[in-house]
């Protein structure tokens, strides 16, 4: 078999002219066609095509010129996503040409994303492995028939959402808070007019992260602080803009444990890290021309001897006392006192924090939607559009104060649940008093825009039919 395969979406209206002797059209007439129309992303392969061996032709559907932009663009998602999982099955093969006249950084990012396939099995040998000696390249290659900057674009933003799902992926004995920074530290190697600061407990103690520090009392693995620093902008002083990530590398839910069964998936808890990472990854890459500030705060929450029990109180950075109601919601304790620090120190224009914070937002949303709580309506507009670009979509919750009394403490000022109704949008209310700067003072705007973005449904990929493997989904990078 040569090693060499094409890949060509089929606008059946219109379809592309024939390339080095392969008409696309013309092979996917000739096999049985049916009474009803193709569905997008149905595939046929052909060997023994002229200039090459394979040839994969995938449907972009009925009516394609028709569609609106954004379903264009996941029409060709699918469509290349479908054929790139048909030809990575194939022995022998490893380079691909793609026809990406229909959106270059649409099928750029299907390739790249369908292409990924996590495992750490020895037979054939994983990229993943840690303890290779030499890195081992992906099993196809991918070029675009014409190289353009949106195709350029495109596989930046798959390798920065692959790197985040693989973050995801690792097992927690090889995803440590400290193994943690030392990949992020490495995947920035060379990147110009980026600064990572990785700060440990004792500076958070400093800082009176006693309610971040809290989930690190019954772990044995050294909490970490990751900060990286971005500054693209052509004042390199201007106001940045934020992302915080909560960070919990494994969540067992301490003393209010978590059931066994299910359990080993929670090394995915710090897709909320993960994802603003691998975001902060991407702006970098493509050299964007911002400021941004990007914290995680990392820890296990592990049910040791010294570990914080229900009913403690802890005073946070920013003042507020805490009633711990349960250990198990642990991710509003570390980003309280990450959000409360990022505002107040960097005093970035708009801080988003992404977290796969609540069980309740998958029962409420499932894995199609993340849910977003902002407290500016443009930064919503934005989130959206941005969302609905990529087919990584939102929908807006309501971040309501009447939902208050829920997460009030008979003790203390708050309290870390507020039990089964509105779960997801207690969680983002919890949050809101360390988001300093959201509120308007003296009729003046806002200084900071805030939007909490819960991922705990849409980083799975377990019921969707979409082109991607299983397990993590994170598409927020994107």
């Amino acid at each position: 078999m040569s090693h060499s395969a094409y890949i060509f979406p089929l606008n059946h209206e219109n379809p592309t002219k024939p390339l080095k002797d392969i008409d696309p059209a013309e092979l996917w007439a000739i096999t049985p066609q049916g009474d009803k129309p193709p569905k997008a992303g149905t595939v046929r392969t052909f060997y023994n095509t002229p200039s090459s061996a394979v040839t994969t032709v995938t449907s972009l559907g009925e009516a394609f010129d028709s569609k609106p932009g954004n379903v264009k663009r996941e029409t060709v998602r699918k469509s290349v996503g479908n054929a790139v999982k048909e030809l990575k099955a194939l022995d022998g093969l490893n380079k691909v040409t793609i026809d990406a006249s229909a959106d270059p950084h649409a099928a750029a990012v299907a390739a790249h994303l369908a292409l990924y396939n996590f495992t750490l099995k020895t037979s054939p040998p994983s990229r993943f492995n840690p303890n290779l000696k030499e890195p081992i390249p992906e099993k196809l290659s991918f070029q675009p028939v014409e190289e353009s900057k949106d195709w350029e674009r495109g596989v930046v933003y798959a390798q920065s959402q692959n790197l985040a799902r693989t973050l995801m992926e690792l097992p927690a004995n090889m995803m440590t808070p400290t193994l943690f920074c030392e990949r992020v530290k490495k995947e920035f190697e060379g990147i110009p007019n980026v600064e990572i600061i990785v700060r440990d407990e004792a500076w958070a103690l400093e800082k009176n992260m006693n309610v971040f520090l809290s989930v690190t009392h019954g772990t044995s693995e050294p909490a970490k602080f990751l900060e990286i620093h971005y500054k693209g902008a052509a004042d390199k002083n201007e106001q940045p803009l934020a992302f915080v990530g909560k960070g919990i590398t494994f969540d067992s839910g301490g003393i209010s444990l978590k059931p066994g069964a299910g359990m080993k998936l929670m090394r995915g808890d710090m897709g909320g890290a993960a994802t603003v990472v691998s975001s902060a990854l991407a702006i970098a890459k493509l050299q964007l021309p911002v400021n941004l500030v990007v914290t995680t705060p990392l820890t296990e929450n592990m049910p040791g001897p010294s570990a914080t029990k229900p009913g403690d109180i802890i005073y946070a950075m920013n003042g507020k006392s805490v009633e711990v109601d349960n250990t198990d919601a642990e991710g509003r304790l570390v980003l309280s006192d990450a959000i409360y620090y990022t505002a107040t120190e960097y005093k970035p224009h708009t801080l988003i924090d992404v977290a796969t914070l609540t069980g309740a937002v998958v029962i409420a949303l499932g894995e199609v939607f993340s849910g977003v709580y902002a407290t500016s309506d443009k930064l919503w507009s934005d989130l959206h559009a941005a969302g609905e670009f990529e087919h990584d979509r939102f929908w807006r919750m309501p971040l309501d104060d009447e939902y208050g009394p829920q997460i009030h403490s008979s003790n203390a000022d708050l309290q870390n649940t507020g039990g089964r109704p509105a779960g997801s949008c207690t969680a983002a209310l919890f949050l809101k008093p360390f988001a300093e700067g959201i509120e308007a003072k003296d009729g003046q705007e806002p200084a900071m825009k805030w939007a909490h973005i819960d991922i705990a449904g849409s980083m799975e990929a377990r019921y969707q039919s979409h082109p991607l493997p299983e397990h993590r989904n994170d598409w927020a990078p994107r």
